[in-house]
């Protein structure tokens, strides 16, 4: 499965009412370091496809849900279980520290 686009209007239904966990990427298109770390997010999704949704949001696109959830920096993501947000990273990161991230919250790497 590769990532997931989501926006304000999709938020709710694709996030917050998911059956499994969604680490969201608040990101735009002007930002470096959201560039770098696309291709693993979408290696991620493919490998822990049916234990996490990896979704993005562009913060251009859709402004509301960045400000309810006060992202300040890009890229920032954000870990959803139960529809409560659980966990938050800001700034661009490696590939094995995203899944040491994801393994210490409880998402099976």
């Amino acid at each position: 499965m590769s990532t997931l686009k989501v926006t304000d209007e999709t938020f709710e239904r694709d996030v917050l009412k998911a059956s499994q966990p969604v680490l969201v990427d608040f990101w735009a298109e002007w930002c470096g370091p959201c560039k770098q770390i696309a291709p693993v997010l979408d290696q991620i999704a493919e490998e822990l496809s049916g234990r996490v949704t990896i979704a993005k949001l562009n913060i251009e696109d859709s402004p509301s849900t960045p400000g309810r959830y006060g992202v300040r920096g890009i890229p920032t993501m954000m870990l959803f279980k139960d529809g409560q947000m659980s966990s938050m990273k800001v700034g661009a990161m490696p590939k094995a520290k995203i899944l040491e991230w994801l393994t210490e919250t409880g998402v099976s790497a």
